[in-house]
């Protein structure tokens, strides 16, 4: 039985133990997965200037990552139809937990911390009932699932945090399971109802919108947020890419609807209907989405009007720099993008994932 003297000193003892920050991983400012030449996956944690502060490999390739708001540690995700997490400590390059979803479940790439990052949520596939779920893991208990809460849609592929501490969930609305097509294909698409979900930590709808009628087939996938609430989401569309639909959307929470952002013509069409990664710029005045199938990178203001266009080959990770935004690519570089600036940062032999994480 433990004594109150031996619970005390082991309270004093913790008190006194260092607790490792983000400092103690070399600073990073951004974190990016990647396949080196050796068909190595490794994560990556980089300075402002895209420059490598730390490497850890990975046993495979990585989506995203979710990344501690305090201590280095990160949770890398499967590729969608995946069904494991690795929670990642970045100070010491060493795996400390593997995360399983629960049976009828697999994970879908993507994650944010909760409550000062006491808690993990996970975006998550019900494929025996085709609902969303997201799955809530405790910290503090080894990363113990600890419960789960409804997304109110099917398909979704990533959450946000709220400046409330609600969650902005992007429903993607395409139905998949690991069981048909290696979880790759799409079972729904006359019936695709996409929307952007707003959901308290219990669980409740707060807020939900979705696009048109004619626009159903455009999966609602990335999300990026400013401080205010606006949220910007990226999105993928399922028919002809020749139809040039808007691939981006802005909203706030209780518009009945959102904003669509197009450029001109001959650059809609550029996009190719693919619409990779969404941020907010560093300064918080514009939007960006990059097509890595149509080698852009289009900027709009937060009106949604449109702005520019920066091209560059298989451009797809897209992040808030310091004073615009932060890209890369899959022929290994890294770029400084601003409304009429794009220069490189710094190149390497790797091919950069999909996605860029912010610290």
């Amino acid at each position: 039985m433990t004594t109150r003297r031996a619970f005390l000193a082991a309270m004093a003892a913790s008190a006194l133990t260092p607790r490792l920050s983000w400092a103690d991983a070399g600073s990073p400012a951004f974190l990016a997965c990647a396949r080196e030449p050796s068909g190595q996956h490794a994560l990556f944690g980089i300075d402002f200037l895209g420059h490598d502060v730390f490497r850890v490999p990975l046993p495979g390739r990585g989506h995203a990552g979710a990344a501690h708001p305090v201590a280095p540690e990160a949770v890398g995700f499967a590729r969608r139809p995946g069904t494991f997490a690795l929670v990642i400590d970045c100070a010491r390059g060493q795996v400390m937990h593997r995360l399983e979803s629960p049976e009828g479940r697999h994970f879908m790439g993507h994650g944010t911390f909760l409550q000062g990052g006491d808690i993990l949520a996970t975006l998550e596939n019900d494929y025996i009932t085709a609902r969303g779920k997201i799955g809530l893991w405790a910290r503090s208990e080894g990363y113990r699932r600890v419960g789960e809460i409804e997304t109110h849609g099917i398909g979704p592929h990533e959450a946000l945090l709220m400046p409330d501490g609600s969650l902005a969930v992007a429903n993607g609305g395409i139905r998949t399971d690991p069981r048909v097509d290696g979880g790759r294909g799409k079972l729904n698409l006359p019936e695709m109802k996409p929307s952007l979900a707003y959901v308290s930590p219990e669980g409740g709808l707060l807020d939900q919108v979705f696009l048109d009628p004619e626009l159903h087939l455009n999966s609602i996938r990335h999300l990026a947020r400013g401080a205010d609430g606006l949220i910007g989401f990226a999105m993928q569309w399922q028919g002809d890419a020749m139809d040039a639909p808007p691939l981006l959307g802005l909203h706030r929470r209780g518009w009945s609807a959102a904003k669509l952002a197009e450029a001109p013509l001959g650059e809609q069409l550029a996009m190719q209907g693919y619409a990779g990664s969404v941020a907010l710029s560093g300064d918080g005045q514009y939007f960006g989405i990059t097509s890595p199938r149509g080698g852009r990178l289009h900027v709009f203001d937060r009106e949604a009007r449109f702005v520019t266009s920066h091209h560059r080959p298989d451009i797809c990770g897209l992040a808030a720099g310091p004073e615009g935004f932060l890209a890369t690519d899959g022929l290994g570089g890294v770029w400084h993008a601003t409304a009429t600036e794009f220069q490189p940062f710094t190149r390497a032999e790797r091919a950069w994932d999909n996605h860029v994480v912010t610290l």
